[in-house]
């Protein structure tokens, strides 16, 4: 059984005392997640060792890097490597996220350096891809997910993909107020499913999580999350109101 997750990316908002009481405002409307349900919680690097402690005694509750360097270690000032994350017990790390491919420029190529550095260290890809608008006016979403999958994925072996979780963005639909609907999501994510299958084989296919990050908000996660080939949300801008996030983390199936 393949895991259901809600993953919180924070992306740069949110200072420290913030960020501790929304993560205690959620504990506190008492999930109870059921077997198989993972809660990530994806925090600016200043706030990681905080979050993890707060987080530390719940289970099924798990902390995430919002990025790391495709580089062990070196002369990289301002870069956080995956050793330092594992340092300090991260268990997740989000790798390509529109925001980084589009303002860092950070290419297939790279993304496919960090995926196997994460991995060294320990740390669980969520790996994001996605089509801009342009791309899905033009029909060619399936080409342009495919291309990013095979460039940044396929060199790991099947037990390496077991470590990570794929994330689809669809870019026209973040940050817009813009929603792909139930049938688009689950199109992609079947088709992303049937791209593993053909590669890694039917079982690795069935085994890996696909999320949904465009924009899932309580009032359409039900709907979203009830395909059977999403697996839940990178939720984004609703994952900092504790009462959104909470009912969002209730729809998970």
């Amino acid at each position: 059984m393949r895991k259901k997750i809600a993953a919180a990316n924070w992306k740069m908002n949110l200072t420290l005392a913030q960020g501790e009481q929304l993560i205690n405002d959620i504990l506190q409307a008492g999930i109870k997640l059921q077997e198989g349900q993972e809660v990530v919680v994806a925090t600016p690097f200043p706030y990681l060792l905080k979050a993890k402690a707060l987080l530390k005694n719940y289970p099924g509750f798990y902390v995430a890097a919002q990025n790391c360097y495709s580089e062990k270690s070196g002369a990289y000032t301002g870069e956080v490597s995956a050793e330092m994350l594992q340092s300090i017990g991260v268990d997740y790390v989000i790798l390509g996220h529109s925001e980084r491919r589009e303002y860092f420029q950070e290419s297939n190529a790279m993304l496919a350096k960090k995926i196997d550095v994460a991995l060294a260290y320990g740390i669980k890809p969520i790996f994001c891809c996605g089509e801009p608008l342009e791309i899905r006016k033009a029909e060619t979403q399936n080409a342009y997910v495919a291309k990013q999958l095979e460039e940044s994925l396929y060199h790991l072996t099947a037990e390496q993909l077991k470590q990570v979780v794929i994330a689809y963005e669809p870019i026209w639909a973040i940050g817009t107020g813009l929603t792909a609907s139930a049938q688009q999501a689950q199109d992609m994510h079947a088709y992303i499913r049937a791209q593993i299958a053909e590669k890694y084989g039917r079982e690795a296919a069935l085994g890996l999580s696909i999320l949904y990050g465009g924009s899932a908000k309580p009032g359409n996660a039900g709907e979203l999350f009830a395909c059977p080939d999403v697996d839940g949300g990178l939720i984004g801008g609703a994952s900092l109101v504790a009462a959104d996030f909470t009912a969002i983390i209730s729809k998970l199936a």
